[in-house]
């Protein structure tokens, strides 16, 4: 169609300046997230304030006028969005878990079944026969998974890897929903970022009370454990509030950044980039948190990079044959969804 034809290619100066802040965001994300829960006990109360900050950020900027279209509340479009809310909720809150629970540098690890379990929801709900190529890659990175959780050398949390591979799970079953939520907003990825963390932040509040974490915010809201401090030490109030207004801002930007990547970046940029994200968290994790990098743990982490990239060629190669514009479409959604959230961070 002639606005296809017509549409220049974005500059690689651009296409640049998009990945770089997609890393720099993520890992800002993942660091902050570890710092504040390396000191409080409350991962669902801070999960909370991130999501009320971006939603804040999103009413100011709708307020000021300068979001690309202007947002609504609709009740009905909330009905239709349950099942969306209801897997970001449990996705989020399992990562932060996850990140709780084990180290920064193996973080990665523990959440390294994403791609089987998209590849099999995939299978099993949309009936998307996988080749065989994409299943050796798939089985690459689950070995990947079973050589850091078994041979890593170092003692790693259970639940921490329980947690990874629930989020993991949940994460996969994004690509089934995604598509339909998009339908309940007019196919608006604003709009669904802002319903997204707003109604996930009125849904986790009374969450978070549910399984307990009252007693330990009213502890560090009101400052109990200051008197326990070392001179010159960050109280835990000062390190929550500090990450939790980081990772909020982030989580917003990364709403914005998400929109511009679809249309400046390919699939193996992002899964490219990514790699290149789960490598430098390592090495962060080991600079910040002094964690332990085994031989088992790099390469556990390097044969899902391995098999990840794999996939990422493979998907690359199958799309060809077909019309240029539907299948690189297709490919692309795919892709997308099966690389962030990793993330992220929550991944947004």
């Amino acid at each position: 169609m002639a606005p296809h034809k017509d549409a220049k290619p974005a500059s690689k100066a651009l296409v640049t300046g998009v990945v770089v802040f997609y890393l720099v965001a993520a890992l800002s994300m993942v660091m902050a997230n570890k710092w504040v829960l390396n000191v409080t006990s409350i991962p669902l109360f801070f999960l909370w304030t991130q999501l009320t900050i971006a939603s804040l950020l999103f009413v100011i900027s709708d307020t000021l006028r300068i979001l690309p279209e202007q947002l609504a509340f609709d009740l009905e479009t909330c009905k239709g969005l349950i099942p969306m809310v209801g897997l970001n909720v449990l996705g989020l809150s399992f990562s932060n878990y996850t990140l709780k629970y084990v180290d920064a540098s193996f973080y990665q690890v523990a959440r390294g079944l994403v791609l089987p379990f998209t590849v099999f929801t995939s299978f099993m709900v949309l009936h998307s026969r996988p080749s065989l190529r994409i299943l050796v890659a798939c089985g690459v990175v689950t070995l990947g998974f079973f050589t850091g959780v078994l041979l890593d050398g170092t003692p790693i949390s259970l639940i921490g890897v329980f947690f990874g591979v629930a989020s993991s799970a949940i994460t996969a079953s994004h690509s089934v929903v995604i598509k339909q939520s998009l339908n309940v907003v007019n196919g608006s990825a604003l709009a669904l970022s802002w319903y997204t963390n707003l109604l996930s932040a009125i849904v986790l509040l009374p969450l978070l009370l549910l399984v307990g974490e009252g007693p330990d915010v009213v502890k560090l809201l009101f400052g109990v454990d200051e008197l326990l401090l070392k001179p010159g030490a960050m109280s835990p109030l000062r390190t929550f509030l500090w990450g939790s207004l980081i990772t909020g801002v982030l989580g917003f930007m990364m709403s914005f950044a998400s929109l511009l990547s679809i249309k400046v970046t390919s699939p193996i940029t992002h899964m490219v980039s990514s790699a290149v994200r789960g490598v430098v968290s390592s090495f962060l994790g080991m600079w910040i948190f002094h964690d332990v990098i085994t031989g088992g743990r790099a390469s556990s982490i390097a044969i899902i990079l391995f098999g990840s990239l794999m996939y990422t060629w493979v998907k690359h190669q199958e799309s060809q044959p077909a019309s240029n514009l539907s299948s690189s479409k297709g490919a692309y959604d795919r892709l997308k969804i099966d690389v962030e959230s990793m993330a992220e961070s929550k991944p947004r």
